[in-house]
């Protein structure tokens, strides 16, 4: 029964160091136990060795008993600097990325990062990143900037992934109005998990999905509210005649598609999710290393669901599996 940590992330050590010496929008300083700190409004990232180090990250995956992760980026993103930076600072994580594929390919898979910021670079960098390095698909925030993932910018993005099959993973960033999220780390506990669920909402309601059907999505954090609010989304669409001008069936019937990782540890919610998505569109995430990743609660959690075998193996890394086509 092979465990794949699908929602998890990792700094290139090339990418810090960029950061570090700039120029970038980023903040960087250095904690008392020499770690790497980057700041961003409403939160910031203390990157511990597993953050960066490569290695150490196996030696954890060793002890724990995870046989491979998919590597994406985190907060705050390439997006946050200039166009031409992020463009620049995106090819550089996606080639690091690869190596490490390229080097550790039984432990770890990734998912590119592309300049959000730049239409144009993001569309080459998504070509190059699908093709020429291999990768699946790659991980979008759920804002760039405040400009929704349904804009018409992302568009000729959005034909090359449908066209390709490709793995499109929604992970949050800080939302507009973070200002009122600033205190009792409100913007990483309240925010992130409803900018997602706006985002997946918006991206439904707009016929982005309906018009890239080749896409195939997947929610951080147990899809925010999705499957919790998807019913009162289709009250929407029957009230509302704004709700139905560019879609064709009820919300739920694409969102009911997308794919959902378990980095929410309660498993009356996880269950929730497999009744709302199915067993078969569940994948296991830890949020590892950040502070309130855990990748022994994320195995515990599933474990508490109290499946059958077969089903608690989609969960662990079967349903991961066939996504990734690995």
């Amino acid at each position: 029964m092979a465990i794949i940590d699908f929602h998890n992330h990792f700094y290139p050590p090339e990418y810090v160091t960029h950061i570090q010496q700039g120029p970038s929008s980023v903040k960087a300083t250095i904690d008392a136990e020499g770690n790497p700190v980057l700041h961003y409004p409403g939160d910031y990232n203390v990157l511990v060795p597993g953050h960066r180090d490569i290695g150490y990250r196996q030696e954890v995956l060793d002890q724990t008993g995870i046989d491979k992760q998919v590597l994406t980026l985190t907060s705050p993103g390439t997006h946050v600097e200039d166009p031409d930076r992020a463009a620049i600072l995106a090819a550089l994580v996606n080639d690091a990325f690869a190596t490490i594929v390229q080097e550790r390919g039984d432990r770890f898979t990734a998912l590119a990062t592309l300049p959000l910021n730049h239409a144009e670079a993001t569309v080459r960098e998504f070509d190059r990143a699908t093709g020429d390095l291999g990768f699946a698909g790659c991980m979008l925030f759920s804002n760039v900037n405040g400009v929704p993932l349904s804009d018409e910018r992302y568009w000729p993005m959005y034909e090359i992934a449908s066209d390709r099959g490709a793995v499109l993973y929604i992970h949050p960033i800080h939302p507009v109005g973070v200002e009122a999220m600033t205190e009792y780390w409100l913007m990483p506990l309240v925010g992130f998990t409803f900018d997602t669920t706006l985002a997946a909402a918006k991206l439904v309601f707009s016929g982005v999905v309906e018009r890239f059907p080749g896409i195939r999505w997947v929610l951080a954090h147990l899809g925010g509210a999705i499957p919790y609010l998807a019913e009162r989304l289709d009250r929407g669409y029957e009230a509302f005649e704004e709700c139905r001008e560019e879609i064709s069936r009820l919300p739920s019937h694409y969102l009911k598609e997308f794919y959902y990782d378990t980095v929410n540890f309660d498993p009356a919610a996880l269950q929730l999710a497999i009744d709302f998505a199915g067993i078969d569109h569940l994948v296991a995430g830890s949020d590892y290393p950040h502070m309130i990743g855990n990748l022994e609660k994320m195995l515990l959690s599933i474990e508490q669901l109290g499946l059958d075998d077969d089903d608690k193996a989609k969960v662990l890394g079967g349903n991961a599996t066939k996504l990734l086509d690995l």
